[in-house]
């Protein structure tokens, strides 16, 4: 995927993209919150879930997304579509389940035992004939969801624009080539932080901290000829980003190298290619990607709970079932280890955005090796800049 980014150094990145301090009240401020919320997240293809965890038909997930207030139900149908619906009964708004996932051939809510088809249909409804209203009137709201690569997005406009696959571009045929389109199976972790999304989304777009918050487990990407860890190029494609890191030639044993033993075990018993570029990319809005082997990525997600909180969801992808202890062992303390080296940035995270929501600081200093922050934060104000100058016409965009 990496030969579909402009790769740029750091200097002309920063050349193309600029240079000099940025605001920070968008880092904070609920106003601009808002508006972010209306402009992108609203607006923008979201990645929801994965195919494997609704395998057959009746199985659900459930997801909430706080910043829309919009409880979720993800299900495959009889004829093996996959479909989001809200988990709001269309009688008088009560939740159909509070179950994380199971399941069902149809959602009854517990209220008065409205009854949905695994399509959203109305099927029954006590005394349905005094209501007045006809059923086909009465299904559940639908949320527009599209599949690319495995992954579940869904898009929370009344009319997406375009598709999934328009808001990737032509990076969206690479995910049929990775390994979460091949997964049956995955690994996750989910987790609410004390920062802005923007604020905990920027740590992972930069290598800066890498010396002092990972100097235990940083060592593949921190030397004496690179003792920054910087990355060596950076990538650009429209709204989306990517780095190609820095490898240590000679890079410490412990605890890194257990952390990829553990995921050549947890994957296919098949040869860890040497020669693989290691795939690190950041698509707009808040998906991280990353694809370490052939056959083991990660995604990372960072959905907005309010101005300066949010929620992530880490998942790991497999291409066969845990089909031993020892198996379900390594997949376990992949993930695990993974937790663990990005649990080392939380204190440094939530500290930053205490810092930054006092407002003290009127603006934040980016160095030329933040240029992703810098191209993230201009996508973000793009949008937001559009979405206000429509409202003040009246108008949407």
């Amino acid at each position: 995927m990496s030969g579909l980014f402009e790769m740029l150094e750091a200097e002309e990145a920063a050349d193309r993209f600029g240079r000099g301090p940025i605001p920070a009240a968008p880092y904070y401020d609920p106003a601009w919150y808002a508006d972010e919320i209306e402009a992108i997240f609203k607006r923008q293809w979201l990645h929801i879930g994965h195919v494997c965890e609704i395998p057959e038909p009746g199985n659900f997930i459930r997801r909430e997304l706080d910043f829309a207030a919009a409880p979720l139900l993800i299900v495959r149908g009889k004829d093996g579509e996959v479909r989001t619906f809200y988990n709001v009964c269309t009688h008088r708004g009560t939740q159909l389940t509070q179950d994380d996932s199971g399941k069902r051939s149809q959602f009854s809510c517990p209220y008065h035992m409205w009854t949905y088809g695994t399509d959203g249909r109305l099927l029954s409804a006590p005394d349905f004939e005094k209501f007045h209203v006809a059923k086909e009137d009465c299904s559940l709201k639908q949320v527009a969801t599209q599949v690319l690569g495995g992954l579940i997005f869904i898009h929370l406009g009344p009319d997406p624009a375009g598709s999934v696959r328009d808001q990737f571009g032509a990076l969206a045929d690479e995910f049929d080539k990775m390994p979460c389109a091949q997964a049956i199976a995955t690994t996750e972790v989910s987790y609410e932080i004390e920062a802005n999304w923007k604020v905990h989304y920027d740590n992972f777009q930069e290598n800066y901290h890498l010396r002092f918050i990972h100097a235990r487990t940083g060592g593949p990407a921190i030397g004496p000829a690179n003792p920054m860890g910087y990355p060596t190029h950076y990538g650009f494609n429209g709204p989306h980003r990517s780095q190609t890191l820095w490898k240590n030639p000679d890079p410490p044993q412990l605890p890194a190298s257990m952390m990829l033993s553990s995921m050549r075990a947890a994957a296919l018993p098949q040869p860890f290619a040497r020669d693989f570029v290691k795939t690190d990319f950041k698509l707009f809005p808040c998906l991280h990607v990353v694809w370490l082997s052939p056959d083991t990525m990660f995604t990372h997600t960072h959905m907005p709970v309010s101005a300066t909180r949010t929620r992530s969801r880490i998942r790991m992808y497999w291409a066969s079932e845990s089909e031993s202890a020892s198996r379900a062992f390594a997949r376990e303390f992949a993930m695990m280890s993974l937790r663990d080296v990005l649990s080392e940035d939380r204190d440094a995270v939530e500290a930053a955005q205490r810092g930054i929501a006092s407002g003290v600081l009127e603006t934040i200093n980016l160095q030329d090796h933040e240029v992703l922050l810098r191209h993230s934060y201009q996508q973000v104000v793009a949008r937001v800049t559009d979405w206000r100058a429509a409202r003040a016409r009246g108008s949407h965009v």
